[in-house]
């Protein structure tokens, strides 16, 4: 298949409710029509907990950061858990694949990891991306990855993979991608500065790939009033994350979006016969890639998935 249909959903969840965030991903994706992909922001499942400190500074902690992290910890999800076959449910009545951003709690550390779960149109569970370097004070709530969940999955509408938020930053996590031959590169953020669109546009060109970007709509008044640790918010503005959602040619051509102060739900289409054609003068994995001169090594790499 060279040509379909591809879905990126800006929204906020339920915040710190997991089985109405859940509600909320089946109602938007019920809103999808004919998407063989749709694409959901970081963190989604059930929180990006922006402008919150867990009480934490240098040195020392405060008991009600500690009752905040067991809240965002209730919130969050495992693989193979209930919550995680729900959405291969999800994914299975939508026929699409479905790939959304989570927190993911592992039950035998306890660590939290910022996530991508990737889903099947026939409701299984493909595998998952955790974040290798949080940034700056997410290194609080989220560990890192060592590099084996840098996925992609050889599908039926092409190779996709990607990287969250400011891994996109990283020019050799991106390239990790780009050597895994990725297609549709997907990008979940919390990153609503105008500047991301152009990060957006330079993976499209760099990585001669579709880019799918999603990310949330915020406002203060979706945080729960009782919230522990709550008091953080009351410096924060009104709009605490204002979107910015876009989805991107091989060429650096804005195909939809970006999407600004609401939530929304963008679609294309897309035609992976452009990637060949970008090629013809740039292909970073390809005649721009000057083994001769550079050598690059990735560790820990797990294998291309080989999905129907």
């Amino acid at each position: 298949m060279s040509k379909y249909k591809v879905a990126v959903i800006q929204a906020a969840p339920v915040l710190f409710n997991l089985e109405a965030t859940l509600d909320k991903v089946e109602e938007l994706v019920g809103k999808v029509r004919d998407a063989k992909l749709i694409l959901f922001p970081e963190a989604f499942v059930s929180a990006y907990p922006r402008g919150l400190s867990f009480g934490t500074v240098v040195g020392s902690r405060k008991e009600e950061g500690r009752a905040l992290w067991q809240k965002y910890w209730e919130s969050s999800i495992a693989e193979g858990d209930a919550s995680c076959e729900r959405l291969g449910e999800i994914a299975r009545r939508a026929k699409s694949f479905l790939v959304i951003g989570v927190n993911e709690k592992d039950g035998i550390s306890g660590t939290l990891y910022c996530s991508m779960f990737y889903f099947g149109p026939d409701g299984e569970f493909l595998g998952k991306h955790r974040k290798i370097k949080p940034t700056a004070q997410e290194r609080v709530i989220w560990g890192e990855d060592d590099g084996s969940t840098l996925s992609s999955f050889d599908t039926s509408i092409g190779k996709m993979g990607g990287l969250i938020c400011w891994e996109n930053y990283m020019p050799l996590a991106r390239m990790a991608m780009y050597q895994k031959g990725i297609q549709v590169y997907l990008a979940p953020t919390a990153d609503n500065r105008d500047g991301w669109q152009q990060t957006m546009r330079h993976i499209a060109l760099e990585g001669r790939c579709f880019v799918l970007g999603s990310n949330q709509f915020v406002t203060r008044d979706m945080y729960p009033a009782d919230l522990p640790g709550g008091s953080d918010l009351a410096d924060q503005p009104d709009v605490m994350a204002n979107g910015g959602s876009i989805i991107v040619d091989p060429l650096g051509n804005v195909l939809a979006g970006p999407l600004w102060g609401e939530e929304g739900i963008l679609t294309a289409e897309i035609d992976l016969n452009q990637i060949i054609q970008s090629k013809l003068d740039f292909d970073p994995i390809g005649h721009y890639h000057r083994p001769d001169i550079f050598e690059f090594k990735v560790k820990n790499q797990p294998e291309i998935s080989q999905i129907n």
